[in-house]
């Protein structure tokens, strides 16, 4: 629910994509040998722009299927969304890519409805003002009110830190109620220890006054005043149709995708890469790369240089961590679902701390008559939750949903479990340092190798803007001259709240 100053010492403005021509940018470079590491939206999307170019490219993904964390997982004919993808996007571009991916009979039109689970009761969010006053009351209310008003006057001293950002945005009691517990179970770790660049990042520049004032507005109908979305696109199989089709359109194209097929080697001399090494079902695979474009995760991108980077480089590779995920999926009678896409458990007493509805995603994802409730648990690899037997999983979900009383166990005709690791970059009190030094690296020794998308760039992107990362890294490497260069890391710091819409 819940971003960073730019790491760059010198930050130009924001990417604009208006400025942006697509159309008479990409030409024909038949001597470009690109190798892309990573089959999901970012690297899937640059070797299908380099195919509109006419350049063939050759993709390594270290899975078994394409996607990423933009994948639609299937069991047992059920089908899963990881985290729930939302296909809106600011950035038109990437709007236009979508559609030319897939056709228009492809995508729903569903409606957004989330809320926030607290002590036995349902918040409208983003906030409602009436709905929050009632569930609140008027005491606590007026409390949370007057808590606002005292950090305008006295704002927290340390706002460097996750809980001091959003404390001095919205009242230290609204922080506790609304942002603390939830926080905590994804990252797993207090609030203080949490840099302030990740909620800058997902809150942008909300507040409580501007949620009240956004609350009170119309719902519909708006022309002149900022919105908060109510509707989104959505394939009619989930995310992972998107990246399948865009697969296939790529092998069209004369590219090539390997599956199964981890980076373990990136040679490089005299400021730049020449060589990726994988090894694939079949043993190893040596590629000559006249570029590389990489969303692995960036710790492994340096641990891949050949020769090894310098003790320094290797060591703030090592301090970059990752927040790993799971879902239990619970399989129930319709009924039993709710209006919801998802809902955000805050209660302290219980791990899970999301529940998504598939059902209410799209009818394709779930059976007739039945509902799929994917129950989210934000882990690290190697915890208790994650090194948990399937079976102990699901009856601890059960259990939880129980407790909560949002489910009756006796109701739940099966259970699935889909784990992916590395699903968010950790944004502690040292990545930002960390991947300075890395940045820097790159720059005087592997020029021509390209950090792209979320775990690539050790950004909390969402996938439209790990998307657009890799179609401006495209364009510069087909560039003529540094003219038309992007800087791709100022993608997704402009001040903007992700969910509103003008």
């Amino acid at each position: 629910m819940t971003t960073t100053p730019d790491p760059s010492p010198v930050a130009p403005s924001p990417v604009d994509p208006s400025s942006v021509d697509h159309d008479d940018l990409l030409s024909n470079r038949p001597d470009l040998r690109p190798v892309i590491i990573g089959g999901g939206p970012a690297g899937l999307t640059a070797a299908y722009q380099f195919g509109k170019a006419g350049v063939r490219s050759t993709v390594l993904e270290a899975d078994d299927v394409v996607g990423g964390i933009s994948r639609t997982a299937v069991r047992d004919g059920w089908r899963f969304d990881i985290g729930g993808h939302r296909f809106f996007t600011k950035v038109r571009v990437v709007s236009d890519l979508w559609h030319e991916i897939l056709e228009p009979d492809d995508f729903l039109v569903r409606p957004r409805m989330s809320r926030i689970f607290y002590q036995g009761r349902f918040y409208d969010y983003p906030l409602r003002a009436m709905n929050a006053l009632k569930n609140l009351g008027i005491i606590e209310a007026v409390r949370c009110v007057l808590s606002y008003l005292w950090v305008r006057v006295h704002p927290p001293k340390d706002q460097t830190h996750f809980e001091g950002w959003v404390a001095s945005r919205f009242g230290w009691r609204l922080y506790r109620t609304f942002f603390k517990t939830y926080t905590e179970k994804v990252w797993g770790v207090p609030g203080t220890e949490l840099q302030a660049d990740w909620a800058a990042q997902r809150i942008k520049n909300l507040s409580l006054f501007r949620a009240v004032i956004n609350s009170l507005m119309p719902r519909r109908n708006q022309t002149d005043v900022t919105s908060l979305i109510e509707e989104f696109e959505y394939p009619r199989y989930g995310p992972g149709m998107m990246w399948e089709r865009c697969t296939e359109l790529i092998g069209e194209q004369g590219s090539d995708v390997r599956l199964s097929h981890p980076v373990r080697r990136i040679a490089h001399a005299d400021g730049r890469a020449f060589e990726v090494e994988a090894v694939g079902p079949d043993g190893p695979l040596v590629l000559e790369a006249t570029d590389v474009i990489s969303s692995m995760p960036l710790p492994h991108l340096i641990r891949a240089m050949d020769p090894p980077a310098p003790d320094d480089v290797l060591a703030a590779a090592d301090g970059l961590g990752f927040r790993d995920f799971l879902t239990v999926a619970l399989v129930v009678p319709h009924e039993d679902g709710f209006p919801d896409n998802w809902i955000y458990v805050h209660a302290p007493d219980v791990e899970v701390g999301r529940v998504q509805n598939f059902g209410q995603w799209s009818p394709h994802l779930v059976k007739d008559g039945r509902t799929c409730l994917g129950l989210e648990y934000f882990v690290t690899e190697g915890d208790h939750l994650w090194a948990a037997d399937d079976a102990d999983l699901i009856e601890q979900g059960k259990a939880e949903m129980a407790r909560l009383g949002l489910l009756d166990p006796s109701r739940v005709e099966a259970g699935h479990v889909v784990r992916m690791p590395k699903a968010y970059p950790m944004y502690d009190a040292h990545y930002q340092d960390n991947v300075d030094t890395i940045r820097g690296w790159l720059s005087e020794h592997a020029t021509n190798v390209y950090p792209v998308g979320r775990n690539g760039m050790h950004r909390y992107n969402n996938q439209d803007h790990s998307m657009f990362t890799a179609m401006l890294t495209v364009e510069n490497v087909l560039a003529d001259d540094d003219a038309d260069w992007h800087d791709v890391w100022q993608v997704n710091v402009e001040e903007d709240y992700h969910e509103e819409i003008r």
